[in-house]
């Protein structure tokens, strides 16, 4: 079984090709441009060097977010036009759980993408029987809110994803030694991982409609949006 797996959630856009437990290729572009302009051509070109062709692929993985609302849009209807016009199944993969996934074995994981002002998109996951588990839903909190949970609820953090570099001195004041940092190659959502989880899922019996998959935008509460209004006047 083929997997061709897409993560446009970020600046960060990468495209992978998976054949079941064999990585064929895997290719990421940081860019400051819209996907719309490079996505396809990344697909092709990857595809092209494999001597396949969209029909080829057996099973359609992508990120639904949290991340860029923009890019999100533009990621999720590459897939759903693929599986559409092909008649292929398709997994929706959270960016935050994918992320969490390039970490394994770990006691605490706590993705973070850059959410702006000062907040993040996060969740907080373990590694238990060769799988990620979900601690704490995805959701959005001020970098400061965080930090107050894992430093009162949790021991041996790991932390990856932009949000993590974007706020390295104060997550390293706040926490201590109680926190390590991801490696460079693992701060950014990989479509290897995307792929993985959705054959996962996949093998499950845990498929997307094609017509219905959307993506996963967190906002912040309406308790939340009420009190920034306040602090803004």
């Amino acid at each position: 079984m083929k997997i061709l797996a897409l993560d446009t959630s970020t600046m960060m856009a990468t495209c992978a090709v998976l054949d079941e437990n064999q990585v064929l290729g895997e290719y990421s572009l940081n860019q400051s441009e819209t996907h719309s302009e490079n996505l396809v051509p990344m697909v092709k070109e990857v595809l092209d060097n494999l001597f396949l062709k969209v029909e080829d692929i057996d099973l359609y993985g992508v990120a639904i977010g949290p991340g860029s609302f923009t890019g999100l849009r533009i990621g999720v209807a590459t897939v759903k036009a693929f599986a559409h016009i092909y008649n292929k199944p398709v997994v929706g993969i959270s960016t935050l759980e994918a992320l969490a996934y390039n970490l394994p074995y770990n006691k605490t994981i706590v993705p973070m993408i850059d959410a702006r002002r000062d907040r993040v998109y996060t969740g907080i996951y373990t590694w238990e029987d060769g799988a990620t588990k979900t601690l704490m839903e995805p959701t959005v909190l001020d970098i400061n809110d965080l930090l107050d949970i894992l430093e009162k609820d949790y021991e041996d953090v790991v932390v990856n994803g932009n949000g993590s570099v974007l706020h390295r001195e104060t997550i390293k004041d706040r926490l201590k030694d109680k926190v390590k940092f991801s490696t460079m190659g693992n701060n950014y959502c990989r479509a290897l991982s995307i792929g993985e989880l959705a054959l996962k899922k996949y093998r499950d019996g845990n498929m997307d409609n094609f017509y219905t998959i959307v993506p996963e935008y967190i906002r912040e509460s309406q308790a939340q949006r009420d009190l920034r209004k306040k602090e803004q006047r």
